[in-house]
Protein backbone atom coordinates (compact mmCIF):
# COMPACT_ATOMS: atom_id res chain seq x y z
CA UNK A 1 0.00 0.00 0.00
CA UNK A 2 1.44 3.59 -0.93
CA UNK A 3 -0.41 6.80 0.89
CA UNK A 4 0.92 10.05 0.89
CA UNK A 5 -0.68 11.35 4.06
CA UNK A 6 -0.18 15.04 5.38
CA UNK A 7 -1.03 16.33 8.61
CA UNK A 8 -4.85 17.39 9.09
CA UNK A 9 -3.37 21.21 9.50
CA UNK A 10 -1.71 21.25 6.08
CA UNK A 11 -3.58 22.48 3.27
CA UNK A 12 -3.01 20.60 0.64
CA UNK A 13 -5.91 21.02 -1.85
CA UNK A 14 -5.48 23.50 -4.71
CA UNK A 15 -2.62 26.28 -4.58
CA UNK A 16 1.00 26.48 -4.51
CA UNK A 17 2.63 25.09 -1.40
CA UNK A 18 3.71 27.06 0.77
CA UNK A 19 7.19 26.65 3.15
CA UNK A 20 8.44 28.41 5.89
CA UNK A 21 12.11 28.09 7.61
CA UNK A 22 15.75 28.51 6.66
CA UNK A 23 16.81 27.26 3.45
CA UNK A 24 19.60 26.83 0.80
CA UNK A 25 18.51 28.16 -2.23
CA UNK A 26 20.27 28.52 -5.50
CA UNK A 27 19.65 31.94 -7.99
CA UNK A 28 18.15 30.69 -10.90
CA UNK A 29 17.13 34.23 -12.85
CA UNK A 30 16.98 38.11 -11.63
CA UNK A 31 14.13 40.23 -13.51
CA UNK A 32 13.23 37.54 -15.86
CA UNK A 33 10.90 37.83 -18.72
CA UNK A 34 7.46 36.13 -19.03
CA UNK A 35 8.71 33.31 -20.89
CA UNK A 36 12.00 33.09 -18.94
CA UNK A 37 9.71 32.48 -15.57
CA UNK A 38 7.90 29.91 -17.91
CA UNK A 39 11.11 28.33 -18.51
CA UNK A 40 11.80 28.17 -14.70
CA UNK A 41 8.14 26.75 -14.13
CA UNK A 42 6.79 30.03 -12.85
CA UNK A 43 3.34 30.32 -14.74
CA UNK A 44 2.41 33.89 -15.28
CA UNK A 45 -0.38 35.15 -17.11
CA UNK A 46 1.56 38.96 -17.94
CA UNK A 47 4.65 40.20 -18.37
CA UNK A 48 6.62 41.32 -15.31
CA UNK A 49 7.19 45.15 -14.45
CA UNK A 50 10.27 46.24 -12.75
CA UNK A 51 10.76 49.50 -14.01
CA UNK A 52 9.73 53.05 -13.33
CA UNK A 53 7.82 52.48 -10.05
CA UNK A 54 6.44 55.58 -8.34
CA UNK A 55 4.13 55.00 -5.15
CA UNK A 56 3.19 58.66 -4.74
CA UNK A 57 3.14 61.97 -6.90
CA UNK A 58 6.34 63.44 -5.08
CA UNK A 59 8.18 60.64 -4.23
CA UNK A 60 10.97 58.90 -5.90
CA UNK A 61 11.04 56.72 -8.46
CA UNK A 62 11.82 52.57 -7.81
CA UNK A 63 12.64 49.61 -9.78
CA UNK A 64 12.84 46.04 -8.92
CA UNK A 65 14.92 43.75 -8.70
CA UNK A 66 13.32 40.05 -8.36
CA UNK A 67 15.93 37.17 -8.02
CA UNK A 68 14.05 33.77 -8.53
CA UNK A 69 15.37 31.34 -6.34
CA UNK A 70 15.62 27.67 -5.72
CA UNK A 71 15.31 24.96 -3.13
CA UNK A 72 16.62 21.66 -3.95
CA UNK A 73 15.64 19.48 -1.07
CA UNK A 74 11.61 20.36 -1.35
CA UNK A 75 11.66 21.10 -4.83
CA UNK A 76 10.09 24.51 -5.35
CA UNK A 77 11.02 27.64 -6.10
CA UNK A 78 10.35 31.35 -5.20
CA UNK A 79 11.46 34.91 -5.01
CA UNK A 80 13.12 37.57 -3.41
CA UNK A 81 12.52 41.29 -3.86
CA UNK A 82 14.75 44.62 -3.92
CA UNK A 83 12.78 47.87 -4.06
CA UNK A 84 15.87 50.39 -4.91
CA UNK A 85 16.51 53.41 -6.30
CA UNK A 86 18.97 55.18 -8.12
CA UNK A 87 18.84 58.25 -5.76
CA UNK A 88 21.35 58.64 -2.75
CA UNK A 89 20.04 57.27 0.42
CA UNK A 90 19.64 60.70 2.94
CA UNK A 91 17.79 60.53 5.97
CA UNK A 92 16.38 64.50 5.38
CA UNK A 93 16.01 65.38 9.00
CA UNK A 94 19.82 64.94 9.97
CA UNK A 95 21.44 65.34 6.59
CA UNK A 96 23.37 61.93 6.79
CA UNK A 97 23.82 60.16 3.66
CA UNK A 98 24.56 56.38 3.86
CA UNK A 99 27.88 55.58 2.28
CA UNK A 100 29.56 52.20 0.59
CA UNK A 101 33.14 51.30 -0.17
CA UNK A 102 34.88 48.48 -2.33
CA UNK A 103 34.38 46.09 0.10
CA UNK A 104 30.34 46.40 0.79
CA UNK A 105 30.98 48.16 4.23
CA UNK A 106 28.35 50.74 4.82
CA UNK A 107 27.78 53.33 7.17
CA UNK A 108 26.34 56.94 7.78
CA UNK A 109 27.15 60.17 8.01
CA UNK A 110 27.56 63.65 6.53
CA UNK A 111 30.76 62.88 4.68
CA UNK A 112 32.88 60.65 3.88
CA UNK A 113 33.21 58.46 7.11
CA UNK A 114 36.17 56.76 6.66
CA UNK A 115 37.31 59.86 8.42
CA UNK A 116 35.94 58.88 11.82
CA UNK A 117 35.63 55.19 11.79
CA UNK A 118 39.19 53.41 11.97
CA UNK A 119 37.02 49.75 10.47
CA UNK A 120 35.53 51.62 7.16
CA UNK A 121 37.83 51.19 4.80
CA UNK A 122 38.34 54.19 1.98
CA UNK A 123 38.74 52.48 -1.01
CA UNK A 124 35.78 53.35 -3.70
CA UNK A 125 33.86 55.52 -0.91
CA UNK A 126 30.81 56.87 -2.35
CA UNK A 127 26.81 57.59 -1.38
CA UNK A 128 24.67 54.62 -1.34
CA UNK A 129 22.00 54.30 -3.88
CA UNK A 130 18.68 53.46 -1.86
CA UNK A 131 17.97 50.01 -1.05
CA UNK A 132 21.68 49.02 -2.29
CA UNK A 133 22.72 47.75 1.33
CA UNK A 134 20.22 44.96 1.25
CA UNK A 135 21.02 43.98 -2.30
CA UNK A 136 24.77 43.82 -0.91
CA UNK A 137 24.01 41.76 2.33
CA UNK A 138 22.25 39.53 -0.57
CA UNK A 139 25.27 38.94 -2.81
CA UNK A 140 27.78 38.47 -0.28
CA UNK A 141 26.41 35.99 1.67
CA UNK A 142 25.25 34.02 -1.77
CA UNK A 143 28.44 34.81 -3.55
CA UNK A 144 30.78 34.06 -0.36
CA UNK A 145 33.02 36.84 -0.45
CA UNK A 146 34.91 36.86 3.01
CA UNK A 147 35.00 39.65 4.99
CA UNK A 148 37.43 42.31 3.20
CA UNK A 149 37.36 40.96 0.24
CA UNK A 150 35.97 43.06 -3.11
CA UNK A 151 31.89 43.72 -3.56
CA UNK A 152 32.47 46.70 -6.16
CA UNK A 153 29.66 46.79 -9.70
CA UNK A 154 31.65 48.17 -12.85
CA UNK A 155 28.09 50.61 -13.31
CA UNK A 156 26.46 50.80 -10.05
CA UNK A 157 24.30 53.36 -11.30
CA UNK A 158 22.62 51.50 -14.40
CA UNK A 159 21.87 48.78 -12.06
CA UNK A 160 19.61 51.12 -9.88
CA UNK A 161 18.28 52.67 -12.89
CA UNK A 162 17.02 49.12 -14.26
CA UNK A 163 20.18 48.18 -16.28
CA UNK A 164 21.25 44.34 -14.49
CA UNK A 165 23.60 42.79 -17.14
CA UNK A 166 26.12 42.62 -14.52
CA UNK A 167 23.71 40.86 -12.30
CA UNK A 168 22.66 38.58 -14.85
CA UNK A 169 26.29 37.63 -15.59
CA UNK A 170 26.39 37.06 -11.74
CA UNK A 171 23.25 34.40 -11.86
CA UNK A 172 25.24 32.87 -14.56
CA UNK A 173 29.30 32.94 -12.65
CA UNK A 174 27.08 31.63 -9.83
CA UNK A 175 25.20 29.16 -10.88
CA UNK A 176 27.05 26.51 -8.55
CA UNK A 177 26.46 28.85 -5.27
CA UNK A 178 23.76 28.84 -2.65
CA UNK A 179 22.65 31.59 0.37
CA UNK A 180 20.80 30.56 2.83
CA UNK A 181 17.10 32.41 3.11
CA UNK A 182 14.72 32.20 5.94
CA UNK A 183 10.99 31.86 4.38
CA UNK A 184 7.86 32.75 5.99
CA UNK A 185 4.29 33.19 4.91
CA UNK A 186 1.99 36.34 5.14
CA UNK A 187 -1.86 36.63 5.62
CA UNK A 188 -1.43 32.84 5.42
CA UNK A 189 -1.15 32.58 1.72
CA UNK A 190 1.98 34.75 0.35
CA UNK A 191 5.59 33.51 0.54
CA UNK A 192 7.50 35.51 2.14
CA UNK A 193 11.05 36.16 2.26
CA UNK A 194 12.92 37.44 5.55
CA UNK A 195 15.35 40.09 3.67
CA UNK A 196 17.45 41.76 7.30
CA UNK A 197 19.94 39.32 7.07
CA UNK A 198 20.83 36.12 4.64
CA UNK A 199 23.24 33.22 5.07
CA UNK A 200 26.30 31.73 3.87
CA UNK A 201 25.99 27.73 3.32
CA UNK A 202 29.08 27.67 5.29
CA UNK A 203 29.78 28.02 8.45
CA UNK A 204 26.26 27.42 9.23
CA UNK A 205 24.63 30.15 11.60
CA UNK A 206 21.27 29.96 12.55
CA UNK A 207 22.40 31.87 15.44
CA UNK A 208 22.37 34.95 13.24
CA UNK A 209 18.78 34.73 11.55
CA UNK A 210 17.95 34.77 15.46
CA UNK A 211 19.91 37.41 16.35
CA UNK A 212 18.33 39.42 13.69
CA UNK A 213 14.77 38.55 14.09
CA UNK A 214 15.08 39.84 17.83
CA UNK A 215 16.15 43.02 16.67
CA UNK A 216 13.35 45.30 16.86
CA UNK A 217 14.32 46.97 13.62
CA UNK A 218 14.54 43.33 11.79
CA UNK A 219 11.59 41.63 12.71
CA UNK A 220 10.18 39.52 10.13
CA UNK A 221 6.53 40.45 8.83
CA UNK A 222 5.81 37.00 8.59
CA UNK A 223 4.76 33.71 10.41
CA UNK A 224 7.91 31.43 10.86
CA UNK A 225 8.51 28.39 12.61
CA UNK A 226 10.49 29.27 15.59
CA UNK A 227 12.92 26.36 15.50
CA UNK A 228 13.86 27.57 11.58
CA UNK A 229 14.05 23.97 10.30
CA UNK A 230 12.69 23.99 6.40
CA UNK A 231 9.27 22.57 6.04
CA UNK A 232 5.63 23.06 4.55
CA UNK A 233 3.57 26.21 6.30
CA UNK A 234 1.13 25.20 8.72
CA UNK A 235 -0.31 27.43 10.96
CA UNK A 236 0.05 24.94 14.22
CA UNK A 237 3.69 25.26 13.67
CA UNK A 238 4.09 28.83 13.25
CA UNK A 239 4.34 32.21 15.03
CA UNK A 240 3.25 35.64 13.58
CA UNK A 241 6.06 38.50 13.89
CA UNK A 242 7.01 37.90 17.17
CA UNK A 243 10.72 38.22 18.25
CA UNK A 244 12.47 34.94 18.13
CA UNK A 245 14.03 33.21 20.98
CA UNK A 246 16.95 33.98 22.22
CA UNK A 247 19.68 32.63 20.25
CA UNK A 248 22.77 30.07 21.72
CA UNK A 249 26.28 31.90 22.24
CA UNK A 250 28.19 31.53 19.22
CA UNK A 251 31.24 33.25 18.85
CA UNK A 252 30.72 36.49 16.28
CA UNK A 253 30.64 37.08 12.71
CA UNK A 254 32.19 40.24 11.53
CA UNK A 255 30.76 41.06 8.32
Amino acid sequence: MAIQSNSSDVEVVGGIPLYTGIGAMSVVAVNPTLGELNAIGVKMKTEPEYTGLQFSDDGPVYNKLVFWIHNDEHSFTTRVEFLVTAEERRISKTGKYQWINKFGQTSWGETNPSSQYDWFKDEGVRKAYGGEDVLIDFIKAWANIPNGGDLEFDSPADIFKGKITELTQLVMALKDNKVRCLLGVKDGKYQQVYTKYFGRLKPKRDDMFVRALNDDYRQFKAEYNTDLVLQRYSPSLVESNEKAPEPLSATEESW
